[in-house]
Parts: C-alpha cells; sequence; structure tokens
C-alpha cells in the first residue's frame, strides 16, 4: 500500500487527519500528490521526526528508509526538511513506517513511550526485535511488521 493509500484509507471524508507523529491537527487534501516536493518535504519531516522518537541509530534509520547505512549526511537533509526523493520506493517505506506508528499509537493510546520503544523491544511472536526484522528483511519486513501489527489490531 503506498503512502498516499495509507493516508486517504485513514481518514474520513472531510477530516482532518491526525498528524501520525505528534498529534497535532494538520490541513489534508485527500488528492494531494505524494510526488510533489511541498508532499515529500512534509514527508520528510514526519518520517525523520518518527525516527527520531523511535531512538535507533542512524545506520538503523538509513536501512529502514532503504538508504545505504552511511547514509548519515542524506538522514540529515530530510531531518532539515529537504523533501524525500521522488522515489516510489522511499516514499512507499515512509507510508508504512507511519503506518507502523499508527497501529502502535492505537494499540497503546495510554503510552505514548512504550509506542515509540515497541520497535527497539524483544518480540517473542517476531523472533527479536520488530527493527531487526525490518533491517534484515528490508521492504518485505515493514511490510511483515506492518501486517503483524494490523493483525493485534483486530483487522
Amino acid at each position: 500500500m503506498s503512502a498516499r493509500a495509507t493516508a486517504v484509507s485513514s481518514t474520513p471524508a472531510g477530516a482532518r487527519p491526525v498528524d501520525p507523529v505528534d498529534g497535532g491537527l494538520q490541513p489534508f487534501d485527500a488528492g494531494v500528490d505524494l510526488h510533489g516536493r511541498d508532499a515529500r518535504a512534509s514527508l520528510s519531516r514526519l518520517v525523520t521526526r518518527l525516527l527520531d522518537h523511535w531512538a535507533l541509530p542512524a545506520a538503523e534509520q538509513a536501512a529502514l528508509l532503504g538508504l545505504s547505512t552511511g547514509s548519515r549526511s542524506t538522514l540529515a537533509r530530510y531531518r532539515a526538511g529537504e523533501p524525500l526523493a521522488d522515489s516510489r520506493d522511499l516514499i512507499d517505506r515512509a507510508g508504512h513506517l507511519l503506518g507502523i506508528h499508527k497501529s502502535l499509537r492505537i494499540l497503546f493510546p495510554h503510552d505514548r513511550d512504550l509506542a515509540y520503544r515497541w520497535v527497539s523491544q524483544p518480540n517473542a511472536r517476531l523472533g527479536g526485535r520488530p527493527v531487526d526484522l525490518m533491517v534484515a528483511h528490508g521492504f518485505e519486513g515493514l511490510l511483515a511488521v506492518r501486517r503483524y501489527l494490523d493483525h493485534q489490531r483486530g483487522r
């Protein structure tokens, strides 16, 4: 599922969605083009803020975005607000990371710290830390963790 489909499917028509990382209300246009520069800039800020909340090392952050583990300068540019590269893979990864975060906030509505720590804590059902699964298996690992959380939510 693409980042656009995630944003659209999780927001009722005419509603203003909650920012998946800080909880603030943000204007939303269901027809937004996620390949547009402004949308990719917003997405870069959201995703880097999420990765900061998850408190992962730079190498793991880069791997989750499909970047080389030495891409600290790219991460720093994204953190400074540079738009994500116009890459379907990168935009889809960002969407899945935000979807994982959304599921965690739904599963742990009264414990924001647990929602942020969850990816780096051992999980017996996943056979280790979720972040390790996502890094080791790349895009498929992201999908596996997202499906697992969706299942936990009762979908």
